[in-house]
C-alpha cells in the first residue's frame, strides 16, 4: 500500500515560477529537451552482445553483434526493429529530418505493432516535462520567448539552445499574456509525468468513418456551452480534447492511421512539419512538439 502512494505521489505536479524553470534549465537540459529526447532516457543505453560466442545465437544472427536494449527485453527477435525505432528517435532528438515525419509501424496481423506502441506509451510516462501551469495543450515555457529577440540572452544566461525556442504561443497563452499586461513572469510552471491514465502527454486516436470522425478527432472544438460567455473565436470557448492538443510534448498512437477519412490527416501535415495546426475555428495556430506514431 504504502509502496503505491509513494508512487502516485512522486508524480504529482510541481509548480514554479518562471524565472525558477529557467534556473532549473541552466542545470538540467532535460528540463527544456523534446519528446523524442526524453524518449531516449527512457530508453537508456543498449547491451552489446557478440552472437558469434553463442552456437544458437550465432545461426540466427550470422556472427553479428546485435544491440538489445534491456526496455525491450519481452521482445524475442525484434532486435533490427527496436534498433530502427531507436535510430528514429535518436536523429529525432538531434533535430534531423525524421523530427517532421510520423513513425510508421507496418506489418503483419501479430507482428508485435501494437505491444511495442504500448510498449512506448509506457516509456513515454517515465520522464517529465514541464508545462505552462493551466494550458491546455501542455505547452513549454520557452514558446512565450521570441526565438529572434531572445534566443541570444536565453543561450547567454541559462545556456538554452536557439533551436529549442521553434514553438509559437498558443491561442490560449496570448489570450493571457494580454490579460498580464505582457508581464510574462505572472505564468507559472508545473512539472508533470506523461500519463495514458489522464491522457496528459500520451494520446490515442482510433479511425472512423466519414459521417461521424472529422479533423476535431485530433485539433478539438468549440464548446457550445461556453459560447454564453465568449465568442465563438475565444480560446476559452474552445475544447482542446483533441489527440494533438492532449500529445503535445508527448507521444499521439494513431492506431490504423490510412482507414481515418483523407480529410482527419490533414492537420497532421502541419502539425509535423511547422510544429503547428489551425483549430476548427478563426484562432490563431496551436503548438504541437511530440511523436506521431
Amino acid at each position: 500500500m504504502q509502496h503505491f502512494k509513494d508512487r502516485y505521489e512522486a508524480t504529482q505536479e510541481e509548480e514554479y515560477t518562471l524565472e525558477e524553470y529557467l534556473e532549473i534549465c541552466k542545470k538540467d537540459p532535460a528540463a527544456y529537451a523534446t519528446a523524442a529526447e526524453r524518449m531516449l532516457l527512457a530508453i537508456g543505453e543498449p547491451e552489446h552482445i557478440d552472437t558469434s560466442r553463442d552456437s544458437r545465437l550465432s545461426r540466427i544472427f550470422s556472427n553479428k553483434v546485435i544491440k538489445r536494449y534491456p526496455e525491450f527485453s519481452e521482445f524475442y527477435g525484434m532486435e533490427e526493429a527496436v534498433e530502427n525505432i531507436v535510430s528514429f528517435f535518436r536523429h529525432a532528438a538531434q533535430g534531423l529530418e525524421e523530427k517532421k515525419q510520423i513513425l510508421y509501424l507496418l506489418g503483419p496481423v501479430g507482428g508485435g505493432k501494437s505491444s511495442l506502441a504500448e510498449k512506448l506509451k509506457s516509456l513515454m510516462q517515465k520522464v517529465p516535462f514541464y508545462a505552462i501551469k493551466g494550458s491546455p495543450v501542455n505547452e513549454s515555457p520557452l514558446g512565450l520567448f521570441d526565438p529572434a529577440e531572445d534566443a541570444s540572452i536565453l543561450e547567454e544566461e541559462y545556456g538554452i539552445p536557439p533551436r529549442y525556442l521553434k514553438s509559437i504561443m498558443s491561442p490560449w497563452a496570448v489570450k493571457r499574456l494580454h490579460e498580464y499586461g505582457g508581464d510574462i513572469s505572472q505564468f507559472r510552471v508545473v512539472k508533470m509525468y506523461p500519463s495514458v491514465l489522464d491522457q496528459v502527454g500520451v494520446s490515442k486516436t482510433e479511425p472512423g468513418d466519414d459521417n461521424n470522425q472529422d479533423i476535431s478527432a485530433l485539433v478539438g472544438k468549440v464548446n457550445i456551452r461556453m459560447l454564453e460567455d465568449f465568442s465563438q473565436d475565444d480560446p476559452d470557448a474552445y475544447s482542446f480534447s483533441g489527440g494533438l492538443c492532449k500529445a503535445n510534448q508527448g507521444l499521439m498512437e494513431f492506431v490504423e492511421m490510412f482507414k481515418a477519412p483523407i480529410k482527419v490527416l490533414h492537420p497532421l501535415l502541419t502539425a509535423t512539419q511547422e510544429g503547428n495546426y489551425n483549430t476548427t475555428e478563426g484562432m490563431g495556430s496551436v503548438p504541437f512538439d511530440g511523436i506521431i506514431l
